[in-house]
């Protein structure tokens, strides 16, 4: 989403990099092109003024003037000031202390809410919490049957009424769910294409019935401008406490994720990366700020890294690689893991989290022809396999080499390349577990 706006950025400030001396002309050409970027992003036009008025105040000062690097410092402001656009950090949800928490999810249709709600479930239940799911959606054809298998997938219970009063409903499920042992319950409500009475009304009366320690406002962020009106609107009716912004690894312009916060005063608690369910992340407005200037996301890479890999068992394969006991069933294990890690943007996410890469080198991972299918292919490949033949590779002869290759739907060139290149990672890593240095193709040894 955000590709556009980080090129244009990036140019703009790439260019004050290596200059020894910035001049009030060079840092007026700069603040004009980042006006332009943010106003093509589809920031709200009041929210461009102030902020570049800001960054140009404090790029004007002596601090940058005199400096030694006033590019980097320019580069330092602008990071710093995104970052407060955006929202200070540690946004969290209010917890009580006496259960349930009860957590009102509000939107507009189509912006994602009911499975939002799922995957806020997820995350809960992943924080050692006990969520329950409440459908108060009498509207929508279909919503109380798409929370239920939410509910079902994730095995979190979902109270339901039918068309009965949503209101009744709300109160009558978060008993449900006192009386169960659930300590967090999430009300699915209502949405409307559009904002009006009745939907706000029903709201305001979920609200006084459930007494909420927490109302969310459900955000699409590819709806740009829209956004900050809905946002607006549903703030002055309900007074929500944070925002969720879905459809961010959408193609479309993030004007919404920049500027929701600074015209509505309600910051952005989660944002949706993805579809799956397990593709919803606490917001860092910081970190943001700095994958859109190209510098990385060396937090939350460390934090995927260890949500998906158990630390026992990443010793263990270490263990096995150094003692070329390393197994086709280790190495699924291992692609699986990292496949995770990838969620939300593929691969190319996943290398743009990582910091030092100029605009060039960002452009270039994004325009290479990276097929993700090639790890279906490997996956295919490994599963045509027997158990034994995981565990003991030099049993796969010819003939079985051609019976994986029809079973995994590629070609027995296919199968062997991936046999000589698992056959070298071995040999690799058992060089580097006796402490020598692997030879490497068309290198001599000294």
């Amino acid at each position: 989403m955000f590709d556009s706006l980080s090129d244009r950025l990036g140019a703009t400030l790439d260019g004050l990099k290596g200059r020894g001396r910035l001049s009030e002309e060079d840092i007026t050409k700069a603040m004009r092109e980042i006006r332009l970027a943010l106003l093509e992003a589809d920031v709200n036009f009041t929210v461009v003024k102030d902020f570049v008025a800001r960054v140009k105040e404090r790029a004007m000062g002596s601090d940058v003037l005199e400096s030694l690097t006033p590019g980097q410092q320019v580069i330092k402001i602008v990071h710093e000031e995104l970052t407060t656009l955006m929202g200070q950090a540690g946004t969290k949800l209010s917890f009580t202390n006496r259960p349930p928490t009860v957590i009102l999810m509000a939107g507009l249709q189509g912006s994602g809410k009911t499975t939002a709600c799922g995957k806020l479930a997820l995350l809960l239940a992943k924080q050692k919490r006990r969520p329950a799911l409440v459908a108060c959606d009498v509207h929508r054809p279909a919503a109380i049957q798409q929370l239920q298998t939410l509910g079902k997938s994730l095995q979190v219970p979902v109270y339901e009424r039918g068309d009965a009063d949503p209101v009744e409903t709300a109160a009558w499920g978060i008993e449900q769910a006192k009386a169960q042992g659930r300590d967090v319950v999430i009300v699915d409500t209502a949405g409307r294409l559009h904002i009006d009475e009745q939907l706000m009304d029903e709201l305001v009366r979920i609200r006084a019935a459930v007494k909420p320690h927490n109302i969310l406002l459900v955000l699409d962020a590819m709806s740009g401008q829209d956004a900050v009106t809905t946002a607006q609107a549903f703030s002055e009716a309900v007074d929500y406490d944070g925002v969720i912004l879905t459809k961010l690894d959408g193609d479309a312009r993030g004007g919404a994720a920049l500027a929701v916060r600074a015209v509505t005063g309600k910051p952005i608690k989660f944002v949706s990366v993805g579809e799956k369910l397990d593709q919803l992340e606490e917001f860092h407005p910081d970190r943001l700020a700095s994958r859109i200037l190209g510098m990385g996301d060396v937090l939350s890479l460390i934090e995927r890294a260890q949500e998906d890999f158990d630390e026992q068992q990443a010793a263990d394969m270490e263990s096995k690689l150094r003692r070329s006991e390393f197994t086709f069933d280790d190495y699924l294990s291992v692609m699986q893991a990292g496949r995770k890690m990838m969620r939300g943007g593929g691969i190319k996410g996943l290398l743009g989290m990582v910091p030092g890469m100029d605009t060039k080198t960002r452009n270039q991972i994004r325009e290479a022809n990276i097929d993700e299918r090639h790890f279906d292919r490997l996956e295919a490949i490994i599963r045509s396999m027997t158990p034994h033949e995981r565990q003991n590779p030099k049993l796969i002869n010819g003939s079985r080499r051609r019976r994986i290759a029809a079973g995994s739907g590629t070609n027995v060139q296919t199968v062997n390349q991936f046999l000589a290149q698992f056959k070298q990672m071995q040999k690799t890593m058992k060089q580097l577990g006796r402490g020598k240095m692997p030879q490497i193709p068309g290198m001599q040894r000294r």
